[in-house]
């Protein structure tokens, strides 16, 4: 399909396209990589007057390390994700979680803001930065102001920003703690979006106990969530078969599943646990490593 006349707009700033964006108020999208917003474009589901593409703007790519966290640009691709050097060195579950979004073609094109300011409720990274304590920062007329990722999502495609705001990078802590972490998920064979995804970290003590755990889980419910249920369970319990599968059982505290053609909501609550248990057992192998 033929998406409807719009006018583009290609702003060289930061500054240039807030000014663009609170000018044409509700009429404009932002345009990122364009791997969500141009289907539905295609397909008229939205059909706005002016396309405002950030993709040109310097300041919102690219991959830096300062003192404790990890600054990436919102612009910056999930392949840059993937592969960077710092990233897989320093964050391995965020490599992990990018490898795993969608084919070569979507992850040289796509960028990390897009996706997470899209807020689709199967996308692979809400959960990795839930499970980092990531944080969000976006920038608008009145300056810049930050979430925390577990407070960011509020609904299926639905964020905490305002329309006059824009997602310009993503702080991610570096632990400093001796732990492990895995990213698993059960993917939508024809889109690669998660059915359900899970991300974990565990961090153990010197009797190999659990002392820190910290899971997001996405594709269950109409937005990710940390799975802190979970947490509590697993916390200062030695990780083995039983007491991961016990704190698993747990996945879905306090959420209700939703139902769509690829199952229905006990279905999603059974493969939450399944794979919420299959994603501890990997992080733990990953920080006894």
């Amino acid at each position: 399909m033929i998406p409807a006349p719009f006018d583009y707009l290609r702003p060289e700033t930061l500054e240039e396209a807030i000014r663009l964006l609170e000018e044409h108020g509700d009429d404009a999208k932002l345009l990122a990589g364009g791997h969500s917003l141009l289907p539905v474009l295609k397909a008229r589901l939205a059909s706005p007057g002016v396309l405002i593409d950030i993709g040109r703007i310097p300041a919102l790519s690219g991959i830096t390390q300062e003192e404790n966290s990890i600054i990436i640009g919102a612009m910056t691709t999930h392949y840059q994700v993937e592969s960077s050097p710092v990233i897989r060195g320093l964050c391995p579950l965020l490599a992990e979680t990018a490898a795993e979004i969608g084919d070569v073609q979507v992850r040289n094109r796509g960028t990390i803001g897009g996706a997470i300011a899209h807020a689709d409720p199967a996308a692979d990274y809400p959960a990795a930065l839930i499970a980092l304590d990531a944080e969000f920062v976006v920038t608008g007329p009145d300056g810049a102001s930050s979430y925390r990722a577990e407070n960011f999502f509020e609904g299926t495609f639905e964020t905490a920003m305002a329309e006059n705001e824009i997602l310009t990078s993503i702080l991610v802590p570096i632990s400093q703690d001796r732990s492990g972490s895995a990213y698993c998920n059960k993917a939508q064979q024809s889109s690669g979006f998660a059915i359900c995804g899970v991300a974990a970290i565990l961090g153990l003590n010197a009797k190999g106990a659990v002392e820190h755990a910290s899971i997001g889980i996405t594709g269950v419910t109409s937005t990710a969530y940390r799975a802190d249920g979970v947490e509590r369970a697993i916390l200062g319990m030695k990780p083995t078969k039983e007491n991961i599968a016990a704190a698993a059982a747990h996945a879905t505290d306090d959420v209700e599943p939703f139902e769509d053609l690829y199952g229905s909501a006990e279905f999603r609550r059974n493969l939450a646990r399944v794979w919420t248990a299959r994603t501890l057992e990997k992080a733990v192998k990953a920080a006894s490593s």
